[in-house]
């Protein structure tokens, strides 16, 4: 039996991770991520509300930056970031690998990693869709605090405080009443789902396709040490399959923050609506692209980090 086990492929003596696993180390990755990327995050929510203000890129970043008392005004919104980032990662990633496990076992490939990582390899459209459906689910659960967020790092409102910020949202800035909606948690939740899930299908699929199939060939005869070529592979992946899918999904990103900042009542304004303001100011079509390059390097630099993060502490935890 001794001799039995110590002939097994590595593949089957590979510890696989459990959900809690899973959970603790997407919540981490992200938490490190949204912390260190706040900066951008608030500059882009600044530039696609001040759009209609025909306020170019750069005089947007200047303008936002002089307001500035201090450096760590760049860090506005910080709590509900992390929070919705660190939350939102965690049961990302433990949803999307769960899914990705389940169906490499119905295709009786569940056995099957690639060198640098531990999760399985799936065809094309099952990285597709896992991404997808995942993203989904987690971007539904989080809307709340992705609106939170969204408010805070606007200029239009002056929350001091989470508790002022659920109060405002809650009763969509009337003072002096208790009474309010629900709803007005969920505004933008159909932009942002058709931002974050296309975003997050995309995603897996190029992410798994670098990492597997082009960055093994081009950077394999580089590093040698298998450690750093693990990390520098993953790393790389992430950051190239982030560019690609931000540069499609981004006009669901200046749709979205339109509709969360505006006061008016839940469902009130339409994607179509908010789409045709859009192209009708200043600037036309290039309008729904608007803060593409903030929101570039925040999630090119933020998948970096959080995917080595993850996929690292999921083999040493």
């Amino acid at each position: 039996m001794a001799n039995q086990q110590s002939n097994d492929p590595p593949s089957l003596k590979q510890k696989t991770p459990t959900t809690t696993i899973h959970l603790l180390s997407g919540g981490a990755a992200g938490l490190v991520s949204a912390f260190t990327l706040q900066p951008l995050d608030l500059l882009k929510t600044r530039l696609q509300q001040q759009q209609k203000e025909n306020i170019g890129y750069r005089t947007t970043v200047r303008k936002e930056l002089k307001k500035l008392a201090n450096i760590k005004d760049l860090w506005r919104g910080v709590i509900p970031s992390t929070l919705r980032t660190s939350v939102g990662a965690g049961l990302y990633f433990t949803i999307l690998s769960r899914s990705r496990q389940y169906l490499a076992l119905l295709k009786k490939s569940g056995n099957t990693t690639s060198s640098t990582s531990v999760l399985p390899k799936l065809s094309h459209v099952e990285n597709l869709a896992s991404g997808f459906a995942a993203r989904a689910l987690v971007g539904f659960i989080t809307m709340p605090i992705t609106v939170i967020k969204t408010r805070f790092e606007s200029s239009m409102y002056s929350y001091n405080s989470m508790y002022e910020s659920f109060q405002g949202i809650y009763t969509d800035g009337r003072v002096g009443t208790l009474k309010g909606s629900v709803r007005n948690f969920f505004k933008g939740t159909v932009a942002t789902l058709a931002r974050d899930s296309p975003y997050a299908g995309l995603y897996v699929l190029f992410y798994e396709g670098f990492k597997n199939d082009i960055f093994p060939a081009v950077l394999k005869p580089l590093i040698a040490d298998e450690s750093l070529f693990a990390g520098a592979s993953n790393s790389a992946s992430a950051v190239c399959a982030a560019c690609v899918a931000t540069t499609i999904t981004a006009p669901f990103d200046a749709i979205k923050t339109r509709l969360q900042l505006t006061t008016s009542p839940a469902g009130s304004a339409s994607i179509g609506m908010v789409t045709r303001q859009l192209m009708s100011e200043q600037g036309g079509a290039r309008n729904l692209f608007s803060g593409l390059s903030l929101r570039l390097g925040r999630k090119a630099v933020s998948a970096g980090i959080s995917w080595c993060i993850y996929e690292e502490l999921l083999k040493y935890l």
